[in-house]
């Protein structure tokens, strides 16, 4: 498949690529360090870079004092801008650079925004530090009252527009909308970029010096955080760094980039060298999260009135070729490849399941619940949790009534360790053989299998499916129980389970708001932190190893029913769910991200414990293959199953499949819009 299809390229997919600068300083000398900008910019436009921001005072230097009043030094400045302009249209790139700036006998910190070959814009600093170390009230006016409808600048020539109510957007890439504020902006108690984002500002930028003092880099970074989190948008931050005067203070040239409150990018701290610190920002996604949230739209009604913001346009680099995205991208959205945020994510998880389930046995008075235990995955967190929550509410664990229910296709090996893990965990064990009842069914309803065909259709699946859950129902009736479901969230996202009296079916479900690829990790974590006894971790991890198999099927010369070969591999459906559900990406986006994070098992993190069996990678044909399944199921064979599921706690930040939560749609719909996306934008068969 040629690289050179439109599909490879991150701008298809609403990628703007930004870069946080940080050039050596040359205290006091425009020239000097506009030519440490050209380079950066010339470097940025090889990079592919979209969008570059320069530290505060980067033309003159921050740290200067006095000489901020010079008129040679801010004749310089001037020309230098002058300098820098042609440059942005030859590489493609919109620089925003720091320097003072004159107006109508003031003299203003401005962030300077340079793209197509001039100044499109000037955006005055709103607030002035004037407390501790500093002083910039001796120097500059503040920004906040002045508006571009007061008046443009002159500056290289040219009339350009000046005001802290500028947006700059580039109406040939949609979503391709920023802004700027500058350094002790975004310190205040409302940042000048919380109304910039509300107007439609997707890229939030901060020019800053910023000294550095012990602790104050994790601060700007709970700041940037916060603010792209809270603003809904990417920040962009730069501080400066080597070669601001050491007078009196120091600088490290902090440099990083945020997006929806997530790190993409941090920059080396320290460093003697001008570098770049670069990232793609999913302005798409923003748009799209941003859509999601009403209180977002309802915030910039009230926020706005009467403050008006002025778009200034501007023409932004054509599609880049074919690229690897620079940014992190977790191969598995529900299970974090960082050891401590997987830990506390499990901690959390299975708290969340417990404590459901507690509250459902006590609005219910329950003493008891049944389950069936199949010695599977889904099962086996079900059981686990039921127990915790057994121990936390001082009931005996032999009030959890558990069933192995073999039938036609049940192993040994899976009916051993169910059996293993009820004695081990001290719950109620019984088992029931469902043959049968089962061949008496298939009997009655004159099935080929009872006259020793081998006919194995999801009739004869079925009719095991559903016996075994109306053994569930009656044992609870007979035990004055209630049955606890074990289904994911997976499954009910492809539909995977027998509708009505099957597994689709329970009293209360704990599992059904946790992803298959996130069980997995749960039971490793609570086997590995013995939660529930240490006699139950060696059969835990034995499990772990099990194929996920329905066991409906009798196994064909010895390889038993394997659901993914049936579905397609869980980390691919998470994967596509994740990013269908939580932001509502086109199927192509959804693709280009999966081969992005699948195509190369070397490349990138992997979550703790995960086995190098498993450590897999697949081609693009592979994953749109898988992804056209996958949106049939969801979109168009199973939703009715979702319209009717269980009650159960919502558990992971991809969203509960709930209809009386995240997930509403009709039963009735098709697929046909997703499965036309995907086939025209995604190249191969």
């Amino acid at each position: 498949m040629p690289k050179t299809h439109a599909f490879h390229s991150p701008t298809t997919h609403g990628f703007v690529r930004v870069a946080a600068a940080t050039p050596v300083v040359h205290t006091a000398d425009p020239v000097a360090n506009a030519d440490e900008h050209i380079a950066l910019i010339r470097q940025a436009g090889e990079q592919g870079i979209d969008l570059i921001v320069f530290p505060e005072l980067s033309l003159s230097a921050y740290a200067i004092d006095d000489l901020m009043m010079q008129g040679a030094l801010l004749d310089e400045v001037e020309r230098q801008i002058g300098r820098l302009a042609p440059l942005t249209a030859e590489s493609g790139v919109v620089a925003v650079i720091g320097a003072p700036l004159r107006r109508e006998d003031r003299l203003y910190n401005c962030a300077v925004v340079v793209g197509n070959g001039r100044v499109l814009g000037i955006v005055p600093k709103t607030y002035l530090p004037n407390y501790r170390e500093y002083y910039e009230k001796r120097w500059f006016s503040a920004g906040g009252d002045v508006s571009s409808r007061d008046g443009d600048l002159t500056l290289a020539g040219e009339e350009v527009p000046f005001g802290t109510d500028l947006i700059f957007e580039a109406p040939n890439r949609p979503g391709f909308v920023f802004a700027a504020e500058i350094c002790e902006d975004y310190w205040a108690p409302l940042p000048p970029s919380t109304r910039q984002a509300l107007s439609g500002a997707r890229i939030l930028l901060n020019l800053s010096a910023s000294n550095i003092v012990i602790g104050k880099a994790d601060e700007r970074a709970l700041l940037c955080a916060s603010q792209s989190a809270r603003a809904m948008a990417a920040y962009v931050f730069a501080a400066s760094g080597w070669g601001e005067s050491t007078t009196d203070l120091a600088w490290d040239g902090q440099a990083t980039i945020h997006e929806l409150g997530v790190c993409l990018a941090s920059g080396e701290r320290f460093s003697m060298e001008s570098h770049l610190t670069v990232a793609d920002v999913d302005v798409e996604r923003i748009g799209l999260d941003r859509l999601r949230n009403g209180t977002f739209a309802d915030c910039a009604r009230d926020e706005l009135d009467g403050y008006l913001f002025e778009r200034v346009l501007f023409e932004a680099r054509d599609a880049a070729p074919a690229a690897d995205l620079i940014r992190p991208l977790d191969r598995f959205p529900f299970v974090p490849d960082d050891p401590a945020r997987l830990d506390q994510d499990c901690y959390e998880a299975f708290n969340i399941q417990v404590q459901g389930l507690m509250r459902r046995m006590k609005a219910t008075n329950g003493e008891r619940i049944v389950i069936g235990v199949s010695g599977g995955l889904d099962s086996t967190q079900a059981l686990l949790v039921a127990c915790r929550a057994f121990d936390r509410l001082g009931l005996p664990r032999t009030g959890i009534l558990g069933y192995t229910l073999p039938g036609f296709a049940t192993s040994d090996g899976t009916k051993s360790n169910a059996w293993a893990l009820m004695q081990a965990l001290g719950v109620t064990g019984a088992e029931i053989d469902i043959r049968p009842t089962a061949l008496t069914m298939l009997e009655t309803i004159d099935h080929p299998f009872a006259q020793g065909e081998p006919v194995h259709d999801i009739t004869f699946e079925n009719v095991q499916a559903g016996l075994r859950t109306d053994y569930l129902f009656r044992l609870a009736n007979q035990n004055g129980a209630f049955v606890l479901g074990t289904g994911d969230l997976s499954e009910l996202a492809l539909g995977w389970s027998t509708y009505g009296v099957g597994d689709h079916m329970s009293h209360y479900n704990v599992n059904g708001g946790v992803a298959k690829t996130l069980i997995r990790h749960l039971i490793r974590w609570v086997a590995d932190r013995e939660l529930v006894g240490a006699e139950a971790a060696p059969v835990l991890r034995d499990i772990l190893g099990t194929e996920i198999s329905p066991e409906l099927v009798p196994a064909k010369d010895g390889v038993i029913q394997s659901t993914q070969g049936t579905v397609g591999p869980y980390p691919l459906n998470d994967f596509f769910l994740f990013y269908v559900t939580r932001f509502g990406l086109k199927p192509s986006k959804v693709a280009y991200l999966a081969h992005q994070a699948w195509k190369d098992a070397g490349v990138g993190h992997w979550p703790a414990g995960t086995p190098d069996d498993e450590k897999v990678e697949y081609d693009l044909a592979t994953i749109k293959h898988w992804l056209r399944k996958f949106l049939v199921r969801f979109f168009q064979t199973s939703q009715f199953k979702r319209s009717a599921m269980p009650n159960g706690p919502k558990v992971v930040t991809g969203g509960s499949l709930s209809p009386r939560g995240d997930w509403r749609a009709p039963s009735d719909a098709t697929a046909r819009v997703w499965l036309d996306e995907l086939e025209g934008n995604v190249p191969g068969e």
